[in-house]
């Protein structure tokens, strides 16, 4: 296991983000040669001032803490459940929002799209799907593109693949991960061929075609992130709120 000190931490996290010495040093409101120092170990940071920069360089919470460990200070950012009593409010503020969304499907994921928490509108699509999948941590992205999950519902399921494609990626490229890694090689990569669906031209976005019961049902979804989070869950945390693009789909959830 290679071990970095916060210097070349900060230098890997800058590169990652395209700037040079001189970019994040306008930005942070340093000098860059006070950022050269930092990266080359000729001078040690403080903790302020690794947070500072880690904020320029858009590092995630968990990331940060890792920085401050470089560098031998305690860690800034706590994790803690969901449902932990000091992340009440934040909880309660997830609860209403799957809650008001119904009946339309929600479901909260992590950073490692392992689903955390949905609304009563996702029970009949996981009733679907075999049980196995559904033994914690349930995982979204395996269970949109497993055979025995919701694959064999979705009409346009290479557009959903490539959409899980293209967001994890982008994913991947503001701050690696090992393990959504191996979920992307496991499940993403390399990208089978064939044709996608045919697009149609009024479309805004792509939505998800579901086949269920005879129907066919078209989604679109909206993504909702905490704007300023100080804890590491609330910072990795989403909630993917599905809406119906047409009227038929609207009826299929009111009736």
């Amino acid at each position: 296991m290679i071990v970095y000190t916060v210097g070349e931490l900060l230098r890997q996290w800058r590169q990652r983000r395209g700037l040079s010495q001189l970019d994040l040093a306008i930005a942070a409101d340093v000098s860059a040669r006070h950022v050269s120092l930092v990266e080359t170990g000729k001078s040690r940071p403080s903790a302020d001032m690794i947070l500072r920069l880690a904020e320029q360089l858009h590092v995630p919470l968990r990331d940060r803490n890792r920085l401050l460990l470089a560098a031998g200070f305690a860690p800034r950012h706590d994790e803690r459940p969901l449902d932990d009593d000091a992340l009440s409010a934040a909880f309660d503020a997830v609860r209403r929002v799957l809650r008001a969304h119904e009946p339309y499907p929600a479901l909260v994921f992590d950073r490692r799209w392992n689903i955390v928490m949905t609304n009563r509108a996702v029970d009949p699509f996981f009733a679907r799907v075999a049980p196995d999948l559904l033994r914690p941590p349930v995982n979204l992205v395996r269970l949109g593109l497993d055979p025995r999950g919701f694959a064999p519902m979705v009409v346009n399921l290479a557009d959903v693949r490539a959409v899980f494609r293209n967001r994890i990626t982008r994913q991947l490229a503001i701050a690696p991960d090992p393990e959504l890694t191996a979920l992307y090689e496991e499940l993403l990569a390399p990208e089978p061929a064939g044709p996608s669906s045919e697009r149609i031209e009024s479309d805004v976005v792509i939505p998800m075609i579901l086949r269920i019961g005879g129907r066919e049902l078209r989604l679109f979804s909206t993504i909702t992130t905490f704007g300023t989070p100080m804890d590491i869950t609330l910072d990795e945390v989403a909630i993917e709120s599905y809406y119906p693009a047409d009227a038929e789909s609207a009826a299929y959830f009111t009736e």
